[in-house]
């Protein structure tokens, strides 16, 4: 396969992540909705909100480390995950557009520093303002997430036609 035809697998890829990550944030909202208006703020709904954020960011990295490493796969060995995020950011000039704008890479940092912290909390007991505060980076960073995903799809197309443009 091309490396060119590769952008349409990576597409593919974005929009199959935004298809889960959409169906993370509805099932968030259904939480909320539900359990959460029945339950309160318990020790089982902080699980919740706890796992769901955590699979919302590790789909995200997951999506960012595919696209690293379709254009330019050097992060750096120690502390990836902040420097993989922080390389999303970034237009690489006549290589890629950034992928995330900076609003959403703020919350993101946020989320993904909870994820870290979740990985290696064995206990039960979330505080519920830092759960809180990290649901709140979640919902700022989903919309914008996804827009911006939808713009860089949008590059892939565009550099997807131009090589196949170039080669006709």
């Amino acid at each position: 396969m091309k490396a060119i035809d590769e952008a349409l697998v990576l597409k593919g890829e974005i929009d199959k992540t935004l298809t889960i990550v959409d169906e993370i944030h509805k099932f968030y909202q259904q939480v909320h909705a539900n359990e959460m208006k029945l339950l309160g703020k318990t020790q089982s709904t902080a699980l919740i909100i706890a796992q769901i954020i955590e699979n919302y960011y590790t789909c995200l990295e997951t999506l960012f480390l595919r696209i690293s490493q379709f254009f330019e796969n050097s992060i750096e060995q120690e502390k990836w995950h902040k420097d993989l995020l922080d390389k999303m950011t970034l237009k690489i000039e006549g290589v890629r557009e950034p992928v995330i704008s900076a609003k959403p890479h703020k919350d993101l940092v946020e989320v993904m520093r909870f994820r870290h912290f979740k990985r290696y909390y064995f206990e039960f007991d979330y505080d519920w303002d830092k759960l809180d505060f990290v649901s709140k980076k979640f919902e700022n960073s989903f919309a914008a997430v996804q827009k911006d995903l939808d713009n860089f799809k949008n590059f892939l197309q565009m550099l997807y036609d131009a090589e196949t443009q170039e080669s006709d």
